[in-house]
């Protein structure tokens, strides 16, 4: 398959992931300490491990208003007689999670190429979307994500070591994961209340993407998450939205840095 096979195939393949993440997103996006959520705007529960698609009631609700010139996410109703009278919100819309996502996945082809981590990286690049959409939402990262992402990205790296023609190295891609979890850990203990515990948690998963390019990827990518979210809280408080305790939410900044490492690491293998 050619390199421009390969873009719009990644290209095609982030339009339809990020288009389903929207649901996800709004299931996820709660404060931490609270369950997630368990109906939709309308009061329809929420099917699914993480609210993965649209909700079935909603879409029927929709399909028998179209006639009328009602469209999905307005007015919502929910039993005979009850409306809710306002619009849905789920969060940001399915066509900038779309567009977003297939971006992303077109970025990480032009760089790896037919390389077989491509596979792998287009696997995780949704739920690192939505980590960071969720995390920008509500400060908080789900260890339904997290942890998870982290083992199957060690998993799966270790099935493309196996592979020929691959760039990296499965035993780097684990040290970086150690590293940078234990370095986002030390960072947590010194200063709980301006580091989370889930962004330790997450830097497992960014520290394995990361490492499989090396220890040089390890330290662009790290350095790049914090100086984005050093530019982010400057742009706060300059304009007077955040102070200097103010905390922010570091997981997109986080997960920034990493797809920037990956990138550089990816054209430079």
């Amino acid at each position: 398959m050619s390199d421009l096979a390969v873009i719009i195939a990644a290209a095609l393949w982030g339009a339809v992931a990020g288009a389903r993440l929207r649901h996800a997103a709004y299931r996820l996006s709660v404060p931490s300490g609270e369950r997630w959520r368990e109906e939709c705007p309308a009061g329809h529960p929420i099917g699914g491990w993480i609210g993965w698609g649209r909700c079935r009631e909603c879409a029927r609700a929709a399909e028998a208003r179209d006639g009328a010139g009602a469209s999905y996410g307005t007015t919502l109703s929910h039993g005979p007689g009850a409306s809710y009278g306002t619009t849905a919100s789920y969060g940001p819309s399915t066509l900038l999670l779309s567009a977003t996502t297939a971006l992303v996945c077109t970025a990480l082809a032009a760089a790896t190429g037919t390389r077989p981590e491509l596979g792998v990286w287009l696997l995780l690049a949704p739920f690192g979307v939505l980590l960071a959409v969720v995390d920008f939402r509500v400060q908080r990262l789900p260890d339904a994500l997290t942890l998870p992402l982290a083992g199957v990205a060690l998993a799966l790296l270790g099935l493309v070591a196996l592979l020929p023609e691959h760039a990296g190295d499965w035993l780097t891609a684990l040290y970086g994961a150690l590293a940078l979890g234990g370095g986002y850990f030390v960072l947590f203990l010194v200063n709980p209340g301006g580091m989370g515990f889930g962004d330790v948690k997450l830097a497992l998963g960014m520290g394995t993407v990361l490492g499989w390019y090396g220890w040089a990827t390890v330290m662009l990518g790290t350095f790049a998450g914090f100086l984005l979210g050093a530019l982010y809280g400057g742009a706060l408080v300059v304009a007077r939205r955040a102070g200097r305790k103010t905390a922010i939410p570091f997981g997109p900044f986080l997960i920034a840095g990493a797809f920037a490492g990956v990138l550089i690491g990816a054209y430079a293998a």
